[in-house]
């Protein structure tokens, strides 16, 4: 199967799974203001997180938006997810650049995945990558920082269980012998 068929199979398996299933599970709390859930687990940014090394910038920028704006239709976000998806697929480059020791141009019809690089490495690279998405959705959906307390919480226990989604994913969807999905 060709890489661009494996990734929109890929795009609509994920999204699919946010918009029926995950975007229905929220963590209800004693002390959550306003009758907001604490967290919805967010696992579409592993779609961007899981593009081919090789993909430019101006790709990743249109992929992110396109991947943001589709959970904000659905979700009925206004453009929350894709602002926080496009600032994830525009700092992509550059975490990968940190945390690799050879270049990208390396890494010819292949992606970010623990074959490549390694289960810290690539736990590092999607943990850090989706903090920074997570922190920059709630901060936009909560809009102010009166209950800092409360922000942080959302944010730690959804990228928790984020990183929960994404070790589950690579555990189903990793071959045995190294081989990607």
């Amino acid at each position: 199967m060709s890489d661009a068929v494996r990734n929109i199979l890929r795009f609509f398996v994920i999204i699919l799974l946010q918009v029926v299933v995950l975007d229905k599970v929220t963590l209800q709390w004693w002390l959550q203001p306003a009758g907001f859930p604490v967290f919805i687990p967010l696992v579409y940014p592993l779609f961007i997180l899981l593009l081919p090394f090789e993909t430019p910038v101006w790709a990743l920028l249109i992929i992110g938006f396109i991947t943001g704006f589709t959970v904000d239709v659905f979700m009925s976000t206004a453009g929350m997810h894709a602002c926080a998806a496009v600032l994830l697929a525009y700092l992509r480059t550059n975490v990968l650049n940190a945390l690799l020791s050879r270049n990208l141009s390396d890494y010819v019809n292949q992606s970010p995945s623990i074959k490549n690089m390694g289960w810290i490495p690539f736990l590092v690279y999607s943990g850090f990558l989706l903090l920074l998405h997570h922190i920059l959705f709630y901060s936009i959906e909560l809009w102010n920082l009166s209950n800092i307390g409360f922000l942080i919480l959302k944010i730690v226990a959804s990228l928790f269980t984020s990183m929960m989604f994404v070790i589950i994913y690579l555990l189903l969807f990793t071959r045995q012998s190294g081989a990607r999905v």
